[in-house]
Parts: structure tokens; C-alpha cells; sequence
């Protein structure tokens, strides 16, 4: 007791002299002008002081991420009781903050929760999201099990891009004299549009598989496969779409695409096996110390830069990084699992918000309009769903997992989304048809769902 004492007097007393000899400092020093140490109209220079604050641009972006993660919540806990996945409700809460709902009914809330000159930064948030997302999508790609079911799933994945690719480019020669930007060209229109309903939402569907507990099905296993491919493919076939839509001439794509192959045979021939190497010690240990993950997202962000300075994009060479990686022990599954909740839960509804921002659904002002919206469902769901669900079954699957291949395969959900916002980004999508893939992607995402558990319930015929 008595020793707490004196170590209490000696405290107070050490604290008493600094501040003794800080006033002394302070006063010996200051010769100009003396200032009030209390003002008079303390609360107005209180409030003055808060106010200043509050219009700070860091301040306004916290509020932005707090009110688009709080949205995100409670729309993915209500829509889970409808059966759908998470990423269904982070899309709605990105429509309902967005220029559709709160911008429509209350644009004075909207412009003071997101100023234009906040946009850039909450952007800027959006894609360092996007770009580690890859990362962990390429990540969890599993090269073994594409090698083991390859002859089916390259049938059912490209039949599932070449189909709707194809009705994209097709249903263009509608839309475009109406909907496509001025300045567009006719061929970059309709090759984006067919690469926008080609998409297959890897995450997504490895997420409802995983709901439904089909992970260890023959079903389940196939549709992972399938999705992988899909995306590989989707992903190439994309890079190639903006080295032409980007060089404007034939020989300029041409360019652009040699660089692209260079660049990803350096990456899988010379980045990879250094990789290999030089993290060898965390291959045998199965964890990362963290010199080694600085490596990893050097390696990401400088994929990522190369991707995006050829012209192809760097979610291209973020994913491209993900598929590099060693896989031995475990080491890939210990990676995804230092990013991807820190990606999911915090700047993927960054993303999902600033879609949803862009997105004005009142552009769908007539009948016209909405007749074309439903048009691109129905031409999406035709191309995909039906395209993999034949495939399958000429492979040698039963009508149901056939049926419910296809469903899962016409998942669109986030990647979609990626697709889409990329090309409002270049200019090819006008702001209504970006209203309109919007839905469609809403759409065949929230049906994939239900649909699969109506399949599943029918009785198997092969």
C-alpha cells in the first residue's frame, strides 16, 4: 500500500513539473500578441471547429463506407430469408443508394452522402477491392481439376460463351442504332455486348454450391470445373475484346494482343517458377511470414500495372497473379483467407455502391425500353442456361444435372458487374443499356437459386 502511494506522489509530481516547465517554455517564447486561453464564444468556435471537420474529405468517405457497409448488411440478412446469396443483397443496397432510389426520390440526401468530387476516391477504393478479388479468384482456381475433367468442361464452358456471345452481337444490331453511344463504333458495341453476356459468376456459383451442399457431388465438382474454364476463357476472350476496342486499327490490336501473350508467357514460364523458388520455405511451411506476402502483393499490384498499361486491364493481371501462385501445401488456401474477408466484407460493397451509383434505372422511361430490358434476359438465359444445359447432356450428364448445370452456369452476380462497369468506363455502354445488363445481371443471378432447388427436386432421368 505504502509503495503504491509513493509511485502515485512520484507520478503527480513528474506530471506536475512537465507541465510547470512546458508553461514556462511556452511563455519565455511567445513575445507577440497574447491569445485568450478561453474564447468567449466558446460553443460557435466549437461548432465552427466540428463543422470544419465534418467537410473533410477523409471524414466524408468514412460516413460513405459506413453507411454502404451498414446497407449492405441488412439487405443481404433480408434477401438471405429468400433463399439468395450475400452478393444479391450487397447489389441491391448498391441500387437502392444509388441514382435509381435515393438519387431519384432524394437527390438533396444523395448529393450530400456523395458529391461528385467524392466520387474519384470512393472509385479508386471500388478497384483495389476488385483487383486483390482476382487475385483470390485466381487463387482458387484448381488447374488439377480442369485437367482431370477437361474434354466436358471446355464443351459445356464455351458452348455456354460462344452462344451468348454470339446473341449479344446480334441482339447489338437492335440496340445500337438506338441505345449505343455516338462516338462507338458499331463492331466495338457488339463484341463487348457479347462478352458481357457470356459472363459466369465463379464466386457466386462456388457459393451456392457450397449453400446447397453440393461441394462433394459429381454435380457440384463439374459446375466448379465448368465456371473455372468459363472464367479462364471469359477472362482471355475479354483482354482480347479491349486490345481491340482500345487500338482502334487492326495493326494496333494487333500489337496490343503480342504484348498481352508475351506478357502471360513471361508470367507462367518465367514469373511462376521464380515464384516457386523464392517462396519455397513457405511451400514446406504452408504460411507466409510476411516478407513473403510483401512479395505476393508486389507481384499482384505489378501484374496488375502491366495488365493495365498493354490495354487489357489490370483485374486481367491480378487474376493472372492469383493463377501463378504455388499450390502446394495449402499455401493458396492460406492467402485467400488473409485477403478475401477483409475484400468481401469491406471494399466489394464499396464496389457494389458505386455500381449502383452509376446505375439509372428511371432511363427506363417507356415501354421500348423495358421490352429490349427483357429481351437481354431472355437472350441471356437462352445463351447460357440452354446452351450449357445441351452441352452437358450431349456429354453424357442426365437431364437434371444437366438442367441444373445450366442454372448454375447462368449465374452472372459480381463478374458481370466487373464486365459491365468496365466498359461504362471506356464509353462503349451508353447509361441505359449499363441500366439494362444491370438487371440482367440482377436477374439471372437472384433466379440461380431457386431454380436449381426446383431442379433438384425433380425426379433424375438420364
Amino acid at each position: 500500500m505504502k509503495k503504491n502511494l509513493l509511485h502515485g506522489a512520484f507520478y503527480l509530481g513528474s506530471i506536475g513539473a512537465a507541465l510547470g516547465l512546458l508553461l514556462a517554455v511556452l511563455s519565455f517564447g511567445d513575445h507577440g500578441p497574447a491569445a485568450p486561453m478561453i474564447a468567449g464564444d466558446w460553443w460557435g468556435g466549437l461548432q465552427q471547429e466540428i463543422l470544419k471537420h465534418t467537410t473533410a474529405p477523409l471524414v466524408g468517405l468514412l460516413i460513405q463506407i459506413l453507411v454502404i457497409l451498414l446497407f449492405s448488411r441488412v439487405f443481404s440478412a433480408l434477401l438471405k430469408y429468400l433463399g439468395q446469396p450475400q452478393v444479391i443483397g450487397e447489389m441491391v443496397a448498391g441500387i437502392v443508394l444509388g441514382k435509381s432510389l435515393l438519387g431519384f426520390y432524394w437527390p438533396a440526401g444523395f448529393g450530400a452522402l456523395f458529391p461528385e468530387a467524392g466520387l474519384p476516391n470512393l472509385f479508386v477504393l471500388s478497384q483495389i477491392g476488385l483487383i486483390f478479388f482476382m487475385f483470390v479468384v485466381g487463387l482458387d482456381l484448381r488447374l488439377t481439376d480442369l485437367r482431370e475433367r477437361a474434354s466436358t468442361a471446355l464443351l459445356v464452358s464455351h458452348v455456354s460463351i460462344v452462344l451468348p456471345f454470339l446473341l449479344g452481337a446480334v441482339v447489338s444490331l437492335r440496340l445500337y442504332p438506338q441505345y449505343g453511344p455516338a462516338n462507338v463504333t458499331f463492331t466495338s458495341f457488339a463484341l463487348f455486348m457479347g462478352i458481357a453476356m457470356s459472363i459466369t459468376a465463379f464466386p457466386v456459383l462456388a457459393r451456392i454450391i457450397q449453400e446447397k451442399k453440393l461441394t462433394e457431388t459429381p454435380l457440384g465438382t463439374m459446375a466448379i470445373t465448368c465456371a473455372a474454364v468459363d472464367d479462364v476463357t471469359a477472362w482471355c476472350v475479354l483482354a482480347a475484346v479491349l486490345g481491340i476496342v482500345k487500338a482502334g486499327t487492326i495493326m494496333s490490336a494487333l500489337g496490343i494482343l503480342s504484348l498481352a501473350l508475351l506478357y502471360v508467357v513471361v508470367m507462367l514460364m518465367v514469373l511462376k517458377p521464380l515464384l516457386l523458388r523464392t517462396l519455397s520455405s513457405a511451400v514446406k511451411t504452408g504460411e507466409f511470414n510476411r516478407p513473403q506476402l510483401a512479395i505476393v502483393f508486389c507481384v499482384v499490384l505489378a501484374s496488375a500495372l502491366v495488365a493495365e498499361v498493354i490495354g487489357i486491364h489490370a483485374l486481367f493481371g491480378a487474376f493472372l497473379a492469383g493463377t501463378i501462385m504455388p499450390q502446394s501445401g495449402g499455401l493458396r488456401a492460406s492467402l485467400s483467407g488473409k485477403i478475401e474477408d477483409f475484400c468481401s466484407v469491406v471494399l466489394l460493397p464499396i464496389f457494389f455502391a458505386y455500381t449502383g451509383i452509376r446505375t439509372q434505372l428511371h432511363l427506363l422511361d417507356s415501354g421500348d425500353a423495358w421490352l429490349m430490358c427483357l429481351g437481354i434476359i431472355v437472350l441471356a438465359i437462352v445463351g447460357k442456361m440452354l446452351g450449357s444445359a445441351f452441352a452437358a447432356r450431349w456429354s453424357g450428364m442426365s437431364w437434371r444435372d444437366s438442367w441444373a448445370l445450366g442454372a448454375l452456369m447462368n449465374t452472372r452476380g459480381l463478374m458481370e458487374l466487373i464486365v459491365l462497369n468496365i466498359g461504362y468506363d471506356l464509353g462503349i455502354l451508353s447509361p441505359t443499356i449499363f441500366a439494362m445488363m444491370v438487371v440482367m445481371a440482377l436477374v439471372t443471378t437472384m433466379m440461380t437459386g431457386p431454380l436449381l432447388t426446383l431442379i433438384l427436386k425433380t425426379k433424375d432421368k438420364t
